[in-house]
């Protein structure tokens, strides 16, 4: 393309920034497409070119220096992160969309980059390291694909061509690297079925075409009953059950990345059934969208890289959560709140790892923010085949009441009034080991519909599982989860570890009542012995207040208490009015915490302490068993 025709497009970008200059016209054909859901478009739009902005500021421009010319500096860590050139395609398209030479350039510098991380085999390496990860070279081959496909024209011709040549051995390593669906984690073969068909069509490949259908016909097995949640986030084996003989399944990487990459395939080939199992599957998963469109995941197997909004390297829900809006209206109200918090979760440019990045002084890792651009260029470029996106139809989280069990991952979710809330007994372990989300019974989540979020699940304690994708956690590892624990022989047990927990339920007469029989284990699954392990944890949750209520009838001999780490950034007011009573200060609320035992709050160096995940900060409150062999303690919000 001409300088000077692509100079010219800058009206696009006029009208794509005020959405009132006419329409939106697509780069790769002639036709004017319909303007449709403008608020929701603008919001992607503005989002997108903040993002780009974001990602060229820490992009190393050096010429003379191949290793580091157009890399992108993480803020946050000191290593390389090997997929940044997935960036290519929303760079490519915001240079489309505004006209401005400056994303085009960028993203050509990071896709030139990518020779630093390329193998013989056509494979891009995850960082560095050549012997690291290579199956992140699909997620790379669809961004390449679409680039060229939609923007391809911004380029010269021996570069297009030197491109279309490196996305062609890409796609074969694809090919050859994920033959079954089984080869990994699930989220690989569920993305190569796009991948595949995509690509496939493009450098007419029918090998390519009929392996993306094969796997395709494959998947449509790895949903689980009755709830059509998508399973196969767990090793060794995508089929490994646990000891109570339940599948791996993590909530965010289905939504963010398997889910979406399904849906791109069944909507573009028109696949009946597989579009009938993925509405089931994205309405039983949409049941965990929080009122703020956050993803309550705390229980999820994969959880060491949970954000809130999230996972911490997967691309993004819109996709999934707008095309199948025309089934579920409620999915585009979902689309929107979640692109919201994203929005939320941004500072200078960057997508932050969580709600409270900011005020404890986190720095972003920029896996987020390159990651996550490509679902809002992949909206904008195929506007003309969403449906109408709004919120007039409200989450199913929003407006629920009562209790459902889902048995898939032994797991109830309860609603009433304006408190929702999650328990869980789910022991699936994603890796050999004690990488470790929420279990035995414990209350996962608590959100109240005027204040948000109060309560949020972490890792029992914080592995760098991935250590290229994770980032470390700042200052103490103390756990979020809310839980029982002792501290005995220098050992510390805890209901979060036991995996054999059980848990029943019952709505009567307006209340709520979830039973947990749980012990407090050490780490490696063996319960406390000379001191009390057999607990209760009841929850009761009303219109005007949540009570749990731990008690044991065996004798308490080693310290033990109750943690209560309530969700509450720097800057709200704490304040202990009694023994018995501590508040927190919400903008929209007074959180009021009571106990029929004293409440401490446990000294930190900061006025908060964080954890990485959900990447929130928390006022750590304690309440001990020292005068009672039970604890009790109400939330009421004022």
């Amino acid at each position: 393309m001409k300088r000077k025709d692509f100079l010219q497009l800058s009206s696009l970008g006029t009208a794509g920034l005020t959405l009132s200059m006419g329409p939106w016209l697509n780069s790769c054909s002639d036709k004017v497409t319909k303007e449709h859901s403008l608020e929701f478009k603008k919001l992607v739009y503005d989002l997108l070119k903040d993002w780009c902005d974001g990602l060229i500021q820490t992009q190393i421009i050096n010429t003379d220096d191949p290793k580091v010319h157009g890399m992108f500096k993480c803020p946050a860590c000191n290593k390389v992160h090997g997929r940044m050139m997935d960036a290519v395609y929303p760079l490519l398209a915001m240079a489309k969309y505004t006209g401005e030479q400056k994303y085009l350039n960028s993203g050509i510098a990071v896709m030139e980059w990518a020779e630093n991380v390329t193998l013989p085999s056509g494979a891009w390496s995850n960082d560095l390291n050549p012997k690291s990860w290579n199956g992140i070279t699909v997620f790379g081959a669809i961004s390449l694909a679409e680039a060229l496909q939609y923007h391809g024209d911004l380029l010269d011709e021996e570069r297009r061509a030197r491109w279309m040549d490196r996305l062609a051995r890409a796609a074969d390593f694809v090919y050859r690297k994920f033959p079954t669906m089984d080869v990994t984690n699930v989220n690989y073969g569920a993305t190569t079925i796009y991948a595949l068909n995509l690509i496939g069509k493009m450098l007419n490949k029918p090998e390519y075409l009929s392996r993306s259908k094969e796997l395709a016909e494959a998947i449509k097995t790895y949903f689980t009953k009755p709830n059509n949640f998508l399973y196969g986030e767990i090793k060794p084996s995508a089929h490994k059950l646990s000891a109570k003989g339940l599948k791996g399944i993590d909530l965010g990487y289905n939504v963010e990345e398997s889910l979406n990459n399904i849906v791109l395939y069944a909507v573009h080939e028109n696949d009946t059934e597989l579009l009938e199992l993925l509405d089931k599957s994205l309405s039983t998963h949409l049941e965990f969208m929080l009122p703020d469109g956050g993803w309550d995941n705390g229980w999820g197997t994969r959880m060491f890289k949970w954000t809130y909004w999230g996972s911490r390297t997967c691309d993004g829900s819109q996709p999934a959560l707008a095309l199948m809006a025309n089934r579920n209206p409620a999915l585009g109200t979902a689309a929107v709140k979640y692109t919201e918090l994203l929005r939320r979760c941004t500072h200078n440019g960057l997508l932050h790892g969580g709600i409270h990045y900011t005020s404890h002084g986190i720095k972003p890792c920029i896996h987020h923010t390159f990651a996550h651009t490509k679902p809002l260029a992949h909206l904008l470029d195929n506007w003309h085949e969403l449906p109408k996106i709004n919120t007039a139809t409200p989450l199913p989280r929003s407006t629920a009441d009562g209790i459902k069990h889902y048995k898939e991952i032994d797991t109830s979710l309860f609603s009433r009034g304006n408190w929702r809330g999650t328990v869980t007994a789910y022991d699936a372990i994603y890796k050999d080991g004690y990488y470790r989300q929420a279990t035995g019974g414990a209350l996962s989540l608590l959100y109240h519909t005027k204040v948000g979020l109060l309560l949020a699940a972490s890792m029992a304690k914080y592995k760098l599982v991935e250590p290229l994708n994770q980032q470390p956690n700042p200052g103490e590892d103390f756990p979020f989860t809310p839980r029982i624990e002792t501290m005995h022989n220098d050992k510390w047990n805890s209901n979060i570890f036991d995996r054999a927990a059980t848990i029943s339920s019952k709505d009567t007469n307006g209340q709520i009542l979830i039973n947990t029989q749980c012990q407090l284990k050490n780490e490696y699954n063996q319960a406390v012995e000379s001191t009390a392990s057999d607990f209760d944890l009841t929850y009761e949750c009303s219109e005007s207040s949540l009570r749990i209520i731990a008690k044991t009838n065996q004798k308490v001999i080693s310290k033990t208490a109750f943690v209560l780490p309530i969700i509450s950034p720097s800057g709200e007011t704490v304040a202990q009015h009694s023994t018995n009573e501590i508040t927190v200060q919400k903008p929209e609320g007074l959180v009021k915490i009571t106990s029929n035992v004293p409440l401490t709050i446990k000294e930190t160096p900061k006025e908060r302490i964080f954890n990485m995940v959900p990447g929130a900060e928390a006022v750590p409150i304690m309440a001990y068993f020292d005068i009672e062999p039970e604890v009790e303690l109400t939330i009421e919000i004022i």
